[in-house]
């Protein structure tokens, strides 16, 4: 016999003419159980009503009689998902299944885009789900008297959960949650109530409590938590981590949708591969190619790994096609908001033909006239293009098509790497964070602003996440003396002095710090931004501080699709005009480009060692045949047991090439590595240069590398992380961490809104207490948190220890050469494109080296010089 519930819904589904997924109904039978999880599936396939649809079941047969009365109900659901711009969407879904079964609830927001007079509202009334932020979630627990917020709260769903874990956004969730499990759960914190709008309330808990040594335990925790999640490497510990480490196990339950996608993945491959670009990342010699899909498709999404791509494209097609002006947009995290929000509804409004955008568009939004994805250059990581390439057929049951366009030779194998690797179902894992001290910190100053907390009770919540289970009680109390007292270094500076200890209770009384503590809420760290605004009138976006301190006034540049003149610069704000000029450059942000994820380096070493064995089976290797046979001619193709060096003299001096095809990041903690055991046999200096397929150590000296490969310990992992020490200036990459780590953790702050700290004020102040530490305190947590993430971010140094341990049982190939083979060259040009000052064009310096070496073909680079308007030119470094 079916319930109240599941009959409303039920004629809901029949009035849709919907029926249920198998995945759907399980997830209904899981949530009615009152178990907690992680559901796991593809985008399009109706997660989210998966999960809200039982979530109303359970609320109509807990009210049968009077659920289309039952009004002003309180917070039930809270809704987390990582991106502001998926709130809407989701809201919007949610209130119209709410109004067409005649519920009289309200689905609110509460994001960083969310107007001040609607936050105020919210204080006051709560609707029945809210869809907001880790960082908003944060904002609310920083409010007075937030328990009575959450007294009735039934659910916490964590939506693109997979998008979150592995980042300290992930950790904040995590903290969240422990706060919200332990306000939940019976016979833990107990409630004082007293008067007011809001009951007062404090946190006590009971004497049993206090005086365990083990965490909370919250077996009975009456909160249901879930998180949504796409197909990872490592889906069971993403549920852990979600959950943490006390949840009871007989209550959770993984449910997979098991929906096999229908996928159409094509690359587009040059009509001549020789002709084709050796070298570069912007990929437009192939426009061609791509406008004639865009003109064949319905809507069409062109993803960019940069903004400065996106910026370069929107300006090429609109250039050599000014027919699709006026259908054709951009869409970047740094073009405002308002904007954004304009390119979004024009594209459920089927007003758009083509929308040129970055990852900004990567995640859940459901844009169902989109038809086709086209991804220009490798997007480096297989779920990172299934996510992108979901964008299209955007509903359960339809295609998702998606075209891969290569910006060189090489990137075409790691197309064929990519449609391997879905279908052999190989996804990158997400390692979890663990022990990131800063977010702890602020955590515990977020606490202390509204209304306080106590130590124990917090050190057993804080010991429930995945992330701090293995904090001992020394960590935390040194934590807590920082910021009571700034700890051992920092005590005579009042700035440091936050907390105050008012009878065990750990609270901030000072207004000012309160203030600024709310201000400065969140992890995510970047450049300081300048606002870009016309000088009439009306917001463009945000440039980075570092890009707008170049111009002069009367320089023009290119941003959110229009030629600018800059003005100038007033209280943090960039003023612009319209210009006719056909010269400008392009905004380059910082962040880099991504490196090759472990998972598509390991396949597309597996689709080498096809090629290298004569399998021909992949259109890519048919396609990239000449230029294997030119690698073979002049060297050589290594198999899977294989690790091929090559060497060859030049009038620049020695160069070694070496080919791990483990990514960029890998390759340059290898390349210092190697170096500084190359220079213990013989003392040399040595100039590095890297790609995502291997790395260039160049050099004045003869190397005798013969002598040095018959060194057991070249690639050993003995000794390992001294060497890098040793080989790298491990003091300025942990120099660099300890930036963000300072400044999520409150030891510097950032500014009021519009009046920002300059970026080289921020800067100077880290680098100080840095140095202050690193003399006074060297055992500081922060500062052994900012090494710890240097290795392993910044080098990766867990899969630089196994690509060393898998060479050391390869055989390796050392080969002498004459002059550079189609594997070494697009090494060489990056090398080329980081030299500070030329006035020479890129593809003329590439031009002069190949006529140098005598390397006739190898003068084919991706320099956007010919598409670009005309005068133009970019230059890395200068």
């Amino acid at each position: 016999m079916i319930s109240k519930g599941q009959q409303v819904i039920q004629q809901w589904y029949k009035q849709k003419n919907w029926q249920q997924f198998p995945f759907q109904q399980e997830m209904e039978a899981a949530y009615l159980s009152g178990y907690s999880g992680l559901l796991n599936a593809p985008t399009g396939s109706g997660k989210t009503f998966a999960l809200f649809l039982p979530f109303l079941i359970d609320f109509i047969d807990k009210h049968p009689d009077t659920y289309t009365t039952q009004k002003n109900n309180g917070l039930l659901m809270l809704w987390i998902t990582p991106l502001r711009a998926l709130t809407n969407d989701i809201r919007k879904a949610m209130q119209e299944v709410c109004e067409e079964i005649g519920l009289p609830w309200q689905i609110g927001t509460r994001t960083g885009d969310t107007p001040a007079a609607e936050k105020q509202a919210l204080k006051k009334r709560l609707p029945e789900v809210l869809l907001t932020t880790p960082e908003s979630l944060h904002l609310m627990l920083a409010q007075k008297e937030y328990p009575k917020m959450f007294s009735g709260l039934q659910v916490v769903v964590i939506d693109e959960w997979h998008e979150l874990l592995g980042t300290k956004r992930g950790v904040q969730v995590e903290l969240g949650l422990s706060r919200l499990k332990a306000l939940a759960t019976v016979g833990g914190w107990q409630f004082t109530v007293g008067s007011g709008m809001f009951a007062e309330v404090s946190l006590q808990s009971t004497e049993k409590q206090r005086t365990e040594n083990c965490p909370l335990q919250t077996e009975n925790c009456k909160l249901k938590i879930w998180g949504i999640s796409a197909t990872i490497g490592n889906l069971e510990q993403a549920a852990e981590v979600l959950l943490g480490n006390t949840f009871p196990p007989e209550r959770v339950k993984m449910v997979r949708a098991n929906l096999e996608k229908k996928l159409d993945i094509r690359s587009i491959i040059p009509d001549n591969v020789e002709n084709y670009s050796w070298a570069g990342h912007i990929g437009l010699k192939l426009l061609p190619e791509v406008m004639e899909i865009v003109a064949r498709s319905k809507t069409t999404l062109i993803f960019t790994n940069t903004r400065s791509q996106s910026e370069i494209w929107y300006h090429a097609i609109l250039d050599n096609y000014p027919e699709y002006a006026g259908i054709m947009a951009m869409h970047h995290g740094s073009l405002d908001n308002e904007l954004r929000n304009w390119v979004e509804q024009a594209l459920h409004a089927e007003a758009l033909k083509l929308v040129v955008c970055t990852s900004s568009l990567d995640l859940g939004v459901d844009f169902r006239p989109v038809d086709t994805v086209v991804q220009v250059g490798s997007p480096k990581g297989v779920a990172r293009f299934m996510q992108r390439a979901g964008r299209s057929g955007h509903h359960p049951g339809a295609v998702s098509r998606a075209y891969f366009v290569p910006t060189h030779s090489l990137e075409l194998l790691e197309g064929a790497a990519l449609k391997d690797a879905i279908k052999r179902g190989i996804f990158e894992s997400r390692d979890p964070m663990l022990l990131t001290m800063d977010v702890l910190i602020q955590y515990m100053v977020t606490l202390a602003v509204s209304d306080g907390f106590r130590a124990e009770e917090l050190f057993k919540e804080v010991k429930s996440t995945y992330a701090f289970a293995d904090i001992t009680r020394n960590e935390f109390g040194e934590l807590l003396d920082f910021i009571t007292s700034g700890g051992k270094t920092l005590a005579q500076y009042d700035e440091f002095l936050k907390v105050e200890i008012e009878n065990g209770l750990y609270k901030v009384n000072n207004r000012r710090v309160a203030m600024r503590h709310r201000l400065s809420i969140g992890t995510i760290t970047s450049e300081l931004s300048i606002r870009v605004k016309w000088l009439s009138g009306g917001s463009l976006g945000t440039i980075e501080e570092s890009f707008i301190s170049r111009l002069k006034p009367g320089n023009t540049f290119w941003f959110a699709g229009r030629s600018l003149e800059f003005i100038r610069v007033k209280e943090m704000t960039a003023y612009v005009k319209k210009s006719n000029s056909t010269k400008g450059i392009i905004p380059s942000w910082n962040g880099g480009r991504m490196p090759l994820s472990s998972q598509l380096a390991a396949v597309f070493r597996d689709k080498l060692d096809e090629v290298a064995h004569g399998i021909e089976k992949d259109e890519e290797v048919i396609a990239l045949k000449p230029l294997f046979n030119m690698q073979q001619e002049l060297s050589h193709l290594p198999q899977s047991h294989e690790f091929l060096i090559e060497s060859f003299k030049s009038r620049e001096g020695h160069h070694l090439l070496f080919y791990p095809f483990e990514g960029r990041l890998v390759h340059e903690g290898m390349a210092s590595l190697l170096a500084f055991r190359i220079a213990k046999i013989k003392p040399a200096s040595f100039s590095i240069a890297m790609n995502d397929y291997g790395f260039e150590l160049l050099t004045d000296e003869d190397i005798p590398i013969e002598q040095v490969l018959e060194d057991a310990g070249f690639f050993s992992i003995d000794n390992l992380l001294d060497d890098i020490q040793h080989s790298l200036n491990a003091n300025e990459m942990a120099r660099r961490r300890f930036r963000d780590i300072a400044h999520i953790g409150g030891l510097v702050f950032t500014g009021y809104p519009g009046q920002p700290v300059k970026n080289k004020h921020l800067q100077a102040s880290t680098s100080l207490l840095f140095d202050v530490f690193n003399e006074y305190e060297p055992n500081n947590l922060l500062v052994r948190q900012a090494y710890n993430e240097a290795l392993a971010f910044q080098l990766e140094e867990f899969r630089l220890r196994a690509a060393l341990q898998r060479i050391a049982t390869q055989t390796i190939i050392l080969k002498f050469i004459d002059r550079p083979t189609p594997f070494a060259f697009p090494i060489m040009v990056d090398s080329l494109g980081r030299e500070k000052l030329t006035t020479e064009t890129l593809e003329e310096r590439i031009a002069k080296m190949a006529r140098s070496y005598g390397a006739e073909g190898f003068d084919k680079v991706d320099d956007n010089k010919k598409i670009r308007k005309p005068g133009v030119t970019r230059k890395k470094g200068f």
